[in-house]
């Protein structure tokens, strides 16, 4: 048995000990269900199979935003970032963002975040003794406990900069928690040089209400989603520089291979951006 293998058999098992909930769908098992994983029960994948019915390219979108989060992370760790956080990180699949950025950086340091116990459980007994890594519990809509983490700041120095990552995440953060002072207070504590990448899920294609009727499947699981124009998402970048192609959509941000643009296919807008040089207003300290 592989290295790999054995570690992935102790994180079934250490999942298998721990008290789950089963009668509700979880949103990290729903998307391990539809990239083709295993850790997930029968309530999650009727909950994506009644999504799929209303939008049969959602397993096609899931496996574009895996795609975009390797092309982007490999061009991060390619324009020098040694410092990697992934909030809502999700349940461990293959090419996680460490194995991608240590393809090119074998120094990049990487912390997860997710505030779902059964993704800390999962990650924590896969990613055992690797150096450099570290899974982290925490909540998107409360930076500054993941910021002032003293797992995370073991591993990240924040006078130097940093990639964050949150990508298919700030769509389960509803207006009233403003996901824009979310990503400024992230923002503050960042070096200039530092990066921010960002999917998420919008209607502004949906001509025929398939992405706002599956959007209104996950009203019974443990997040909600909220969709959001171009403009909103847009508005997420304030105090960034886009790096080019700009804000576009998931299959267009710097594809591998030539892709023809199906407008029916794209409903996911995605970006990288470079924090500007320009000091932010207050205390960055975090």
């Amino acid at each position: 048995m592989s290295r790999r293998s054995s570690r992935y058999g102790r994180a079934r098992r250490a999942i298998g000990e721990q008290k789950l909930d089963t009668t509700r769908p979880n949103v990290p098992r729903m998307y391990d269900y539809l990239l083709g994983g295993k850790d997930n029960y029968a309530v999650d994948r009727e909950a994506v199979d009644e999504v799929v019915r209303h939008a049969p390219d959602t397993p096609f979108m899931a496996r574009e935003n895996r795609a975009f989060l390797r092309r982007a992370v490999r061009y991060l760790a390619q324009a020098g970032i040694r410092q990697f956080i992934d909030i809502g990180s999700g349940l461990p699949t293959q090419g996680n963002v460490h194995e991608i950025a240590h393809q090119v950086a074998p120094d990049a340091r990487v912390v997860y975040v997710d505030k779902e116990p059964v993704v800390l459980t999962h990650g924590r007994a896969l990613l055992a003794g690797t150096p450099g890594v570290s899974v982290v519990q925490g909540d998107a809509r409360r930076p500054d406990d993941i910021l002032n983490a003293p797992e995370l700041r073991a591993l990240i120095d924040f006078d130097e900069p940093v990639a964050v990552l949150m990508l298919a995440v700030l769509h389960f953060v509803g207006d009233e928690d403003d996901p824009p002072g979310i990503v400024a207070r992230l923002r503050a504590a960042m070096a200039p040089g530092s990066h921010l990448a960002i999917t998420h899920v919008t209607a502004d294609f949906d001509a025929d209400n398939r992405v706002r009727d599956a959007g209104a499947v996950y009203e019974k699981a443990t997040y909600q989603i909220t969709l959001r124009s171009r403009a909103e998402v847009a508005r997420l970048f304030d105090g960034f520089d886009l790096v080019d192609p700009g804000l576009t959509t998931l299959s267009m941000w710097r594809p591998d291979d030539a892709v023809p643009f199906d407008a029916d296919r794209q409903w996911c807008y995605a970006g990288v951006a470079r924090k500007t040089d320009a000091p932010d207003q207050g205390d960055r300290r975090p």
